[in-house]
């Protein structure tokens, strides 16, 4: 007869196991991610309507994509954090969408407030992996870092920095956080 109890070694075998898993996931979301970005840096500056709905989908569609990759790897450490990350884009994409013509002011001001939240959950999120992926998890606190370096140079530079800050500062984001997924993919990829 067995023990029906499970150890903590057996715990974090199965979650390095999921993660192994789901690497593909992660590897994808963080592909899609970096492509977006540097699409998004090869557009030309233009009006602030076309930045808005440009924004506006780059946000929902990798809050999409984050929440079916959250849900497909629910077993993996950081569910909620994931998860509260591809709902905050989800809902800072549909404000955008949904508003097109709001100012450059308030879309700032809305951009500064994503990018405060985006870098602690991906700094908590990091913490979170960084039992079960020794190299990867590293990049995810990196970006959550940057993101928040971003948000705060923002805020400090206003009003200057609303001119400039919403294409620049979006792109640089999205290619180090899908950098950052890329890292701790193939980090999961990997592991044994």
């Amino acid at each position: 007869m067995s023990d029906p109890t499970i150890t903590a070694s057996d715990a974090v075998a199965a979650i390095r196991k999921s993660i192994h898993d789901h690497w593909g996931l992660f590897l994808f979301e963080g592909i899609l991610l970096v492509v977006l970005g540097l699409l998004a840096i090869l557009v030309p500056q233009v009006a602030s309507l076309a930045v808005t709905l440009l924004l506006g989908w780059l946000f929902a569609i990798s809050g999409i994509f984050g929440l079916i990759a959250s849900f497909w790897a629910r077993q993996a450490p950081g569910f909620w954090w994931s998860l509260l990350s591809a709902v905050l884009s989800i809902v800072v994409g549909g404000l955008l969408l949904a508003r097109p013509v709001v100012g450059v002011f308030s879309l700032t001001y809305l951009l500064i407030a994503f990018f405060f939240v985006e870098g602690v959950v991906s700094i908590m999120y990091a913490i979170e992996h960084r039992r079960e992926l020794t190299g990867g998890w590293v990049w995810m606190l990196v970006s959550g870092i940057i993101t928040l370096a971003l948000g705060v140079m923002i805020l400090a530079g206003l009003p200057s920095t609303a001119a400039w800050a919403l294409g620049l500062l979006v792109r640089i984001d999205m290619v180090f956080g899908g950098s950052s997924l890329i890292a701790v993919a193939l980090a999961a990829r990997s592991q044994t």
